[in-house]
């Protein structure tokens, strides 16, 4: 999942995203309303970590403008701002939820799960296929009782094919979702990590979950037919 950090205070901004880069997502940050609204409009992020007190554009003002170009990306707003008024009017613009400062970063991590989930109108936090599971909250992916061992990239991509396992997947959209604005769009490294998550994946379920289709992408199947 790829998340964007708008918040005017640097050190907190590369702490968080520290943090959840940890945790596997693709973070890309910000540090005034302007800029976020840039990239906002030119990338496609699943998530929006919003600070209110932004220069050049209040996060408010952002709030807004971003609801007017996409109803779908979710906004979690982040803000010193902790009145009631404050946070009923963040709500009331299109927020999805509200952190006051200062705040666990264990509670931002649950509170990101959750939207993310729901997003996909996900109800759970284990995404199952066939033997196959993944639990969104412990960060880990396992078949029957084996754990699997994935870097945080081979997670990520297997996370997100979970939560579109009706579609097909075009390479492009993996760079968007899984990536960070600095990946090359021309390199090989989605088909590298692909490869290598195929690899493990066949070793524990004697086939080849992830298909290609030819000139449109990837997609994920429960069993060999």
């Amino acid at each position: 999942m790829r998340i964007l950090i708008v918040e005017d205070e640097i050190d907190l901004c590369d702490s968080i995203a520290e943090g959840l880069r940890i945790d596997g997502y693709a973070v890309d940050t910000c540090h005034d309303g302007e800029a976020a609204f840039d990239l906002v409009t030119s990338e496609s992020y699943d998530l929006l970590i919003l600070d209110l007190n932004l220069p050049k554009m209040d996060g408010l003002d952002l709030l807004t403008e971003v609801r007017k170009q996409s109803k779908d990306i979710k906004v979690l707003i982040l803000s010193a701002r902790g009145r009631v008024a404050d946070k009923v009017l963040g709500l009331d613009l299109g927020a999805n939820d509200y952190l006051a400062k200062p705040f666990h970063f264990e509670e931002l991590e649950a509170r990101i799960r959750n939207l993310l989930r729901r997003k996909f109108v996900q109800e759970d936090s284990i995404l199952t296929l066939g033997n196959l599971s993944l639990d969104t909250v412990k960060r880990i992916a396992y078949t029957k009782e084996n754990e699997l061992l994935l870097t945080r990239k081979e997670f990520a991509l297997l996370e997100y094919f979970l939560l579109n396992k009706e579609r097909v997947i075009s390479q492009e959209e993996l760079i968007e979702h899984i990536w960070d604005s600095n990946a090359d769009s021309f390199s090989n490294s989605v088909r590298v990590h692909i490869a290598s998550l195929r690899k493990k994946l066949k070793a524990e379920l004697t086939y080849d979950i992830i298909q290609t289709k030819i000139g449109e992408g990837y997609f994920i199947r429960q069993e060999e037919v």
